[in-house]
């Protein structure tokens, strides 16, 4: 299962990764820091030209320079995007950025819990339900 993971923060990254790596499958996951490069990697663009496509996209909001909004607004606007489901995961408890997103055709938005063991388990359920519960469309890459 392939998943990139869009974020800025370096402790959310360790963290996230340390969780899909104790989960129950075998994740390929691929890291991105900013919405550009998630972008690029998406379209297979310049030292992203070999990248897989995701079979799902876990996103920050609050990424420098294209942030999260604009980037699911633009996978969600790709016509051969927009069928990766895309978990937002954000800090952001505000009722307008859960509006937004689904708003933008996110599939799930999660806020990041404070604690390790709270996270960790958020991971895990993300793991369980996007990655052994649904059937995911087969995409092809653009």
């Amino acid at each position: 299962m392939r998943v990139l993971l869009v974020e800025d923060s370096d402790d959310d990254i360790l963290l996230t990764t340390e969780a899909l790596e104790s989960g129950k499958l075998q994740v390929d996951l691929h890291v991105v820091k900013t919405g550009t490069d998630a972008m690029a990697y998406l379209r297979c663009e310049g030292r992203y030209a070999d990248a897989l496509r995701p079979e799902l996209i876990l996103l920050d909001l609050n990424l420098p320079g294209i942030d999260g909004r604009e980037v699911l607004r633009r996978v969600k606007d790709d016509p051969h995007l927009h069928t990766i489901p895309v978990v937002v995961m954000t800090t952001s408890r505000a009722e307008e950025d859960v509006e937004m997103a689904y708003g933008l055709h996110a599939n799930c938005y999660v806020t990041k819990p404070v604690g390790l063991d709270a996270f960790i388990e958020i991971v895990h359920s993300i793991e369980d339900f996007w990655l052994t519960v649904v059937r995911l469309p087969n995409g092809e890459r653009p």
